[in-house]
Protein backbone atom coordinates (compact mmCIF):
# COMPACT_ATOMS: atom_id res chain seq x y z
CA UNK A 1 0.00 0.00 0.00
CA UNK A 2 1.11 3.31 -0.90
CA UNK A 3 -0.38 6.85 0.54
CA UNK A 4 0.95 10.23 -0.30
CA UNK A 5 -0.76 12.61 2.74
CA UNK A 6 -0.15 15.85 4.33
CA UNK A 7 -0.60 16.80 7.69
CA UNK A 8 -4.47 17.76 7.68
CA UNK A 9 -5.14 14.32 6.49
CA UNK A 10 -3.33 12.20 9.43
CA UNK A 11 -6.98 10.98 10.77
CA UNK A 12 -7.72 9.74 7.94
CA UNK A 13 -3.99 7.84 7.20
CA UNK A 14 -4.59 6.19 10.91
CA UNK A 15 -7.51 4.84 10.23
CA UNK A 16 -6.79 3.26 6.93
CA UNK A 17 -3.87 1.51 9.13
CA UNK A 18 -6.12 0.32 11.67
CA UNK A 19 -7.96 -0.96 9.11
CA UNK A 20 -5.40 -2.42 6.89
CA UNK A 21 -2.76 -4.20 8.91
CA UNK A 22 -2.74 -7.82 9.67
CA UNK A 23 -0.89 -7.78 12.85
CA UNK A 24 -1.01 -4.99 16.41
CA UNK A 25 2.62 -5.02 15.63
CA UNK A 26 3.77 -2.27 13.84
CA UNK A 27 7.50 -0.91 12.92
CA UNK A 28 7.55 2.72 11.60
CA UNK A 29 10.65 3.40 9.28
CA UNK A 30 11.77 6.80 8.53
CA UNK A 31 14.38 9.34 8.75
CA UNK A 32 14.59 12.12 11.76
CA UNK A 33 11.65 14.74 11.69
CA UNK A 34 9.76 12.40 8.85
CA UNK A 35 6.73 12.35 11.04
CA UNK A 36 6.77 8.57 13.01
CA UNK A 37 5.66 10.44 16.11
CA UNK A 38 2.73 12.45 14.86
CA UNK A 39 1.45 9.66 12.93
CA UNK A 40 1.61 7.66 15.98
CA UNK A 41 0.04 9.89 17.86
CA UNK A 42 -2.84 10.38 15.58
CA UNK A 43 -3.37 5.99 15.58
CA UNK A 44 -3.07 6.41 19.12
CA UNK A 45 -5.60 8.50 19.17
CA UNK A 46 -8.09 7.10 16.81
CA UNK A 47 -7.52 3.87 19.53
CA UNK A 48 -9.46 6.11 21.91
CA UNK A 49 -6.91 7.12 24.04
CA UNK A 50 -7.16 10.55 25.26
CA UNK A 51 -3.50 10.98 27.14
CA UNK A 52 -0.84 13.14 25.99
CA UNK A 53 1.05 11.64 23.58
CA UNK A 54 4.68 11.68 22.99
CA UNK A 55 8.01 10.26 22.10
CA UNK A 56 9.39 8.14 24.72
CA UNK A 57 12.39 8.81 23.50
CA UNK A 58 14.43 8.88 26.89
CA UNK A 59 12.03 6.56 28.81
CA UNK A 60 12.43 3.99 25.74
CA UNK A 61 8.59 3.06 25.77
CA UNK A 62 5.37 4.52 26.87
CA UNK A 63 2.23 2.49 27.91
CA UNK A 64 -1.20 4.48 26.98
CA UNK A 65 -4.78 3.08 28.01
CA UNK A 66 -8.23 3.89 26.42
CA UNK A 67 -11.08 5.99 28.10
CA UNK A 68 -12.22 2.78 29.79
CA UNK A 69 -8.94 2.59 31.38
CA UNK A 70 -7.58 -0.65 29.79
CA UNK A 71 -4.25 -1.15 27.87
CA UNK A 72 -4.20 -0.39 24.64
CA UNK A 73 -0.68 0.39 23.19
CA UNK A 74 2.88 0.38 23.79
CA UNK A 75 5.09 3.00 22.12
CA UNK A 76 8.54 2.53 21.61
CA UNK A 77 11.32 4.78 20.40
CA UNK A 78 14.40 3.18 20.03
CA UNK A 79 16.61 5.66 18.94
CA UNK A 80 18.90 5.79 22.03
CA UNK A 81 19.68 1.60 21.95
CA UNK A 82 23.34 1.24 21.49
CA UNK A 83 23.28 -2.37 21.12
CA UNK A 84 19.85 -4.27 20.62
CA UNK A 85 20.03 -6.66 23.81
CA UNK A 86 19.47 -3.44 25.53
CA UNK A 87 15.89 -3.96 24.72
CA UNK A 88 16.19 -7.35 26.68
CA UNK A 89 17.12 -5.77 29.10
CA UNK A 90 13.58 -3.84 29.68
CA UNK A 91 11.72 -6.68 29.36
CA UNK A 92 10.58 -6.47 25.66
CA UNK A 93 10.01 -9.76 24.98
CA UNK A 94 6.83 -9.55 27.58
CA UNK A 95 5.83 -6.31 25.89
CA UNK A 96 5.52 -7.93 22.40
CA UNK A 97 3.57 -10.88 23.80
CA UNK A 98 0.89 -8.83 24.92
CA UNK A 99 -2.65 -8.28 23.13
CA UNK A 100 -1.69 -4.61 23.14
CA UNK A 101 -1.13 -2.58 20.02
CA UNK A 102 2.63 -2.28 19.57
CA UNK A 103 3.97 0.70 17.93
CA UNK A 104 7.81 0.95 17.04
CA UNK A 105 10.36 3.34 16.33
CA UNK A 106 13.96 3.18 15.15
CA UNK A 107 12.76 -0.52 14.61
CA UNK A 108 16.57 -1.14 13.21
CA UNK A 109 17.88 -0.76 16.04
CA UNK A 110 16.72 -4.25 17.36
CA UNK A 111 16.14 -6.51 13.78
CA UNK A 112 16.87 -9.24 15.61
CA UNK A 113 13.80 -9.48 18.31
CA UNK A 114 11.19 -8.22 15.54
CA UNK A 115 7.97 -10.41 15.34
CA UNK A 116 7.72 -12.01 12.25
CA UNK A 117 4.55 -10.90 12.06
CA UNK A 118 5.15 -7.20 12.13
CA UNK A 119 4.17 -4.39 9.66
CA UNK A 120 6.83 -2.35 8.41
CA UNK A 121 5.35 1.05 7.43
CA UNK A 122 8.23 3.46 5.73
CA UNK A 123 7.32 7.05 5.59
CA UNK A 124 9.68 9.03 3.36
CA UNK A 125 9.35 13.17 3.05
CA UNK A 126 8.31 14.51 -0.33
CA UNK A 127 8.23 18.29 0.64
CA UNK A 128 7.92 20.23 3.72
CA UNK A 129 4.22 19.02 3.65
CA UNK A 130 4.14 16.02 1.92
CA UNK A 131 5.02 12.73 3.15
CA UNK A 132 4.40 9.14 1.52
CA UNK A 133 3.70 6.32 3.41
CA UNK A 134 4.62 2.76 2.33
CA UNK A 135 3.10 -0.39 4.00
Amino acid sequence: MNIIYSENQLKEVAEEILRNVPSKRIAFYGEMGAGKTTLIKEIVKQLGVNDTTNSPTFGIVNEYENTNGELTAYHFDFYRLNDENEALDFGLEDYLNSKAWIFMEWPEKIPSYLPEDTTKITIEIINNTNRQLLI
